[in-house]
């Protein structure tokens, strides 16, 4: 999958848009916006990590890094918005929990002044369980990748 693009291929949704999607919020809201999106295929969410990020505070002080759990979470996130574009609005403000992660491994780690490309690409999907394949990229240098199942479920 091809998380950097000079042309979007699919749809893109900004920040706003993505906060009527998905229910998370500032400090836990971990995709600025989501571009390249394919009902029912794939999606790239897009981080613009600064220095500002609260997590910075304590993973490290004298070497900030992204937490690798935080970029499962935007791999999450962005397809969560998939799934809920898929879906259509009747799946908007629905929640999607992690099932399973499976084959997470960290490459490289993700500093501030990085703009993070996570894409995700849908396995398959059986009723309100969808398996998803994600990456994440910086320059085009992959820093992290996982297998993830998740549950769409009613607030």
């Amino acid at each position: 999958m091809d998380t950097e693009k000079a042309e979007s291929a699919g749809e893109t949704l900004e920040t706003d848009r993505i906060m009527e999607m998905i229910p998370h919020r500032y400090p836990f809201l971990l995709i600025d916006r989501v571009i390249d999106l394919i009902p029912d295929a794939s999606a790239t969410g897009v981080k613009n990590v600064t220095i500002n990020e609260h997590f910075f505070q304590g993973h490290f002080p004298s070497r900030p890094i992204m937490p690798g759990v935080l970029i499962i979470e935007a791999m999450a996130q962005t397809a969560a918005v998939l799934v809920v574009q898929t879906m259509g609005g009747q799946s908007e403000g629905h929640l999607v929990y992690f099932m399973s992660i499976d084959s997470a491994r960290f490459r490289k780690p993700v500093v501030p002044g990085d703009t993070l490309y996570v894409g995700v690409a849908k396995q398959r999907n059986r009723g309100n369980v969808w398996k998803f394949k994600g990456e994440a990229k910086v320059d085009g240098v992959l820093v992290a990748e996982a297998i993830f199942t998740a549950m769409v479920m009613d607030e």
